[in-house]
């Protein structure tokens, strides 16, 4: 055998023996209180560890502070802001950051609360200002989705440039009122980022349900599941089939830097499955995930949704999105999968 096909044997044992070792990302023990629960438990279990955050001043100052924080969380590899409701042009931070003017799509950003602060009594620590679900998106056509809820439409009522995003009737099965389309590329970093409002948050859902009537749509009104069945059917199969990326990885680890909680559904890839799937009646285990590992290197990929960067915001190769590129010392070129 040779010593490259040594050394990844070698690698591969070492990785299926420990899987995580101490959680993923340089989480360390982070999860560990979620450890061996299973469905609503282990939903309940992962509040207790991501509800705690810092708050970042009073909330007139840490809603200010978005416009800095963005540019860590939201930057692309090229330094422009990172938007996921329009791809019309490449906005600059703080030349383009909204000054409470401009009526047309592409002249301004300003901060997105993807769940709707409507949903939940507007400016209410510590959700208004939570980055897990705040994105800096156009003005324009964060204005045209208001505060509907994510849905799949043929957007008959509004369609942003290059029909990127789209308001209209919903067309998937359990709801026909107006929602708001997200492009295809950005779907599972949404319903990640739900997944995450509805865990964190779960015991003020019964009071968003019954005291604000546009959340109603979206949630469930009970701690578990939490999302209404139509909302929560559709957004798992969103979560399926966009995969968790790189950027949606290192965005995690800036919004830990800054308000020092995590979002469990990008460090582990498919955990609405052991909440609300096919899996919820298996035990989680925090520093143990399931992982495979598979050498792409000649294994022409087909299909390329997107550059693939690494955590230095290098870029490392064009693939399918969602995957996690590790490059060996050997040349060769291989992809984790985390179920």
């Amino acid at each position: 055998m040779t010593n490259r096909k040594l050394f990844f044997t070698a690698w591969l044992l070492a990785m299926t023996a420990t899987g995580w070792a101490q959680g993923p990302n340089d989480s360390g023990t982070y999860y560990q209180a979620a450890d061996g629960k299973k469905g609503a438990e282990l939903k309940t279990a992962l509040c207790g560890v991501v509800y705690n955050r810092e708050e970042g001043g009073d909330l007139n100052t840490a809603y200010k502070a978005l416009w800095t924080h963005f540019r860590t969380t939201d930057a692309k590899p090229n330094g422009k802001v990172w938007d996921m409701y329009s791809n019309k042009v490449e906005f600059e931070f703080g030349t383009n950051q909204d000054t409470g003017s401009g009526n047309q799509e592409g002249q301004y950003y300003n901060r997105e609360h993807s769940m709707p602060n409507s949903w939940f009594g507007g400016k209410v620590m510590p959700m208004y200002t939570d980055l897990h679900h705040m994105y800096p998106t156009d003005k324009i056509v964060n204005n045209k989705r208001s505060n509907f809820p994510f849905g799949e439409t043929n957007g008959e009522s509004y369609k942003s440039a290059n029909d990127f995003s789209k308001l209209g009737k919903c067309t998937f099965e359990g709801y026909n009122g107006t929602v708001f389309e997200p492009n295809d590329e950005y779907k599972g970093d949404f319903a990640r980022t739900y997944f995450y409002m509805v865990t964190c948050y779960e015991e003020q859902i019964p009071t968003w349900y019954t005291s604000f009537a546009d959340a109603q749509p979206t949630l469930d009104g009970n701690k578990y599941p939490g999302l209404s069945a139509w909302q929560l059917k559709m957004l798992m199969k969103w979560a399926k089939n966009d995969p968790v990326s790189e950027k949606e990885i290192n965005r995690n680890n800036a919004v830990y830097n800054i308000q020092k909680n995590r979002n469990p559904f990008i460090d582990y890839p498919g955990l609405e499955e052991y909440i609300w799937g096919d899996k919820k009646d298996v035990a989680f285990s925090y520093d143990n995930y399931a992982t495979s590992i598979q050498d792409i290197t000649t294994s022409g990929v087909q299909d390329v949704k997107q550059d693939i960067y690494g955590a230095d915001g290098q870029l490392r190769r064009t693939y399918q999105r969602g995957l996690n590129i590790v490059k060996q010392e050997n040349g060769r070129t291989y992809k984790i999968i985390r179920r």
